[in-house]
């Protein structure tokens, strides 16, 4: 039973995930794709909602649990037992229920007996509240800077130096480490610096540039790229107020970090820079246009850095 579970393979464990419809006229539901979700497990256990999509060929779709996954877990869980014992249901990224994850309600409140549901969230603002208030919270706190780099040497995917930086950068997460050195050839920073370069000198050609360049990228890499910079006025942040501490960065994102804390710019002006960033990752996720998005996104920056009240939109 053990070596079953530890495979996915256990009869009376079932898992439902992120999906996308497998073709045209099929519904996007968990049983299609079982057999590349354990693979996805066992080649890459510590890696992200992203990672999966792409494993799974989804290109710029975006995955979701549905209605109809919903239901079939309800159906799979009033089943006996295939061993006789207890029944478990792993729910992976809660947050890509919908509002029809409401059909589950009955089901999280009062489950069958013998039957466990575990949901594994990375962000519970993004859990549906009635799905929320119905479970029991367990917490994992997020892995020191120092332990994740010293996992990464350890490892031979870092040296000393690098490992540092990754550390920091991930925010307490071993996936987030590992897809940054995924990407470490990938340099987002100089995109980010030629757009604040744009914003700050209000340069509308510019600004047009990037949103057009971005609209034509995935998704899931329009909200990367965001909140890569998301974490860059973070760490900005932080060494404004911590500079006895500054964060393990390389150069040319130190040299920004630091400049960007020695501006004259209000702890208000950045915390509303990143609700605007992280506004727009939210609608990205709902499928709205990337490139109004991204437009209305730099209009709204250069709004806030130049203390002008915000427009109605």
């Amino acid at each position: 039973s053990c070596s079953k579970v530890q495979k996915l393979e256990h009869a009376d464990l079932h898992l439902s995930f992120p999906t996308v419809s497998p073709k045209p006229g099929t519904k996007a539901m968990s049983k299609y794709y079982m057999q590349e979700f354990r693979d996805f497990v066992k080649q890459t256990p510590f890696n992200s909602t992203y990672d999966w999509l792409q494993f799974i060929d989804a290109e710029n779709k975006q995955g979701n649990i549905t209605a109809e996954e919903c239901r079939e877990m309800i159906d799979t869980l009033n089943l006996r037992s295939y061993e006789g014992g207890a029944k478990v249901h792993i729910i992976w990224r809660p947050e890509y229920l919908g509002k029809e994850g409401n059909i589950l309600l009955k089901l999280i409140e009062e489950p069958p007996a013998e039957t466990y549901l575990i949901l594994v969230a990375e962000d519970t603002e993004d859990i549906l509240a009635t799905i929320l208030s119905r479970t029991q919270m367990v917490r994992l706190a997020p892995i020191p800077a120092p332990d994740i780099a010293a996992i990464l040497q350890k490892r031979n995917l870092a040296d000393e130096s690098k490992a540092l930086q990754i550390g920091h950068m991930a925010d307490g997460s071993y996936a987030e480490a590992l897809r940054l050195l995924q990407h470490a050839g990938n340099d987002l920073f100089p995109e980010v610096r030629s757009w604040f370069n744009a914003l700050f000198t209000n340069n509308g050609l510019a600004i047009t540039k990037f949103a057009d360049q971005w609209s034509k990228a995935g998704r899931e890499q329009q909200k990367n790229f965001l909140h890569y910079i998301v974490q860059l006025l973070e760490q900005a942040i932080r060494t404004r107020y911590l500079p006895q501490h500054p964060p393990a960065l390389p150069p040319a994102e130190a040299e920004f970090v630091q400049k960007l804390a020695a501006m004259n710019i209000s702890l208000e002006t950045i915390n509303s820079m990143v609700k605007e960033l992280t506004d727009t990752i939210y609608y990205i996720e709902r499928n709205a246009h990337s490139k109004t998005q991204l437009h209305v996104l730099s209009i709204r920056l250069v709004y806030i850095i130049t203390g002008r009240a915000l427009p109605i939109l």
